[in-house]
């Protein structure tokens, strides 16, 4: 029964306020939680399952180890470049020359590597460094002219495209050695078995510590927290499915350093995403810039920093392309390069409206883009008929982000 006191209701607002215990308890605030459109990852983790369902029917093949560690490798370049992508969505705005700039990294790359005979480290790090120019040039253009994103960063296209083609000269191609460090870690370097483990208990605990601190502090602070228990059954969950993912796909080659690598950006952007006061800036500034620049955060100093990251994510991923192919062509960065960053973001829950998404959506996002790349292949199928599952999912993911919109609109949590 209700409690009125000075026109306020006590007793449902305070049951509200207690977390809720046991399985049963976290699977009610998950319903809740989605019936008011806060989604998540479940439309993309619900299509994965589909897609994984339908390719393992029609190709035994598709979810053999062999082939999953093959679809974890090729994910890794434009997932990254995905994750530069989720950094600009956040705000609300776009970038549409992620494709061209990882090209030209790449040619950057191998150029001051192989024809130039520097070191490669010195030759990764200019190629970093220029996308994080090309970056700062962006924001400048944005800051100072209030030059649209899609206007400026569909110039870079153009004009990085044409700057790769004259930096790889009249040849059109270099190929990088084999026997190089930055070739081997992206081809043929894999995660020792025990590491493999070590990196699974390790991720399970972090993950109980971090919610559990978290916990800690909204229980200090009088609001409502998950339980110990279900942080508990949640680190455990975690656990599982990772030891289970290691000895499967251990029954080949094991996990590639290159797909680690990739994941380790995806915790760390993570991290910097949730808990920093900038991760915070960031949300804010895409929830609302007016809002937030009334509150008293440097707007332009946020949008610079995520131009900067987004084309230096952009970068590092055609680093990684060129090292897995062992060269840099002409056709670097081209092709389905840029769509397939973008499509990556916004299928693992980024909404195009700014303000929502994690960082574990470039993850989710591009393995969902090559499971489809990867099953079509295997069922000998046309590019073309890539191209259209790619869109219609693209789709999907785009009107359920619309949907849950509205929904939290009228739940009052927009």
């Amino acid at each position: 029964m209700n409690t009125t006191v000075n026109g306020t209701t006590t007793d449902r607002q305070d049951e509200r306020l207690q977390p809720r215990e046991g399985l049963r308890g976290a699977i009610s605030d998950v319903v809740e939680r989605a019936r008011g459109g806060d989604l998540g990852v479940i439309p993309v983790v619900v299509g994965l399952i589909v897609i994984w369902s339908v390719l393992q029917i029609l190709n035994p093949v598709f979810l053999s180890s062999a082939n999953l560690v093959n679809l974890t490798l090729e994910s890794a370049a434009v997932g990254i470049i995905a994750l530069g992508i989720v950094c600009v969505l956040l705000v609300g705005e776009i970038d549409l020359s992620v494709g061209s700039v990882s090209g030209l990294s790449g040619a950057v790359l191998a150029v001051l590597f192989v024809s130039q005979g520097m070191t490669v480290w010195v030759a990764i790090l200019g190629s970093v460094i220029m996308g994080a120019v090309i970056g700062w040039v962006y924001a400048q253009l944005f800051n100072r002219f209030g030059v649209p994103s899609f206007v400026i960063t569909l110039a870079g296209l153009l004009a990085f495209m044409g700057l790769q083609l004259y930096v790889l000269g009249s040849k059109g191609s270099i190929n990088l050695p084999f026997d190089s460090g930055l070739v081997n870690f992206a081809q043929l370097a894999f995660v020792p078995d025990w590491l493999s483990y070590t990196f699974a208990v390790v991720t399970a605990g972090w993950l109980f510590a971090t919610g559990y601190l978290h916990a800690r502090e909204r229980r200090r602070a009088g609001l409502s927290s998950k339980t110990t228990s279900m942080l508990v059954i949640r680190s455990a969950a975690l656990l599982a499915v990772l030891v289970f993912v290691v000895w499967y796909l251990g029954q080949t080659r094991g996990i590639g350093w290159m797909f680690v690598f990739f994941v380790g950006m995806v915790l760390v952007m993570h991290y910097l995403l949730s808990r920093t006061k900038w991760g915070r800036a960031v949300y804010a500034v895409g929830g609302n810039v007016e809002a937030a620049r009334r509150a008293g955060i440097n707007v332009k100093a946020i949008y610079t920093s995520v131009f900067v990251l987004c084309s230096s994510f952009a970068a590092v991923g055609g680093i990684l392309a060129a090292a897995r192919l062992a060269a840099a062509n002409q056709s670097s960065g081209g092709g389905d390069v840029n769509l397939n960053a973008i499509a990556a973001a916004v299928i693992g829950g980024t909404s195009l409206f700014g303000g929502r998404g994690t960082a574990f959506g470039a993850l989710l996002g591009i393995i969902v883009i090559q499971s489809i790349s990867s099953g079509l292949t295997l069922l000998n199928l046309d590019s073309s008929i890539r191209f259209v599952v790619t869109g219609v999912v693209l789709l999907l993911a785009v009107v359920v982000d619309s949907i849950a919109r509205k929904s939290r609109t009228s739940h009052g949590r927009a």
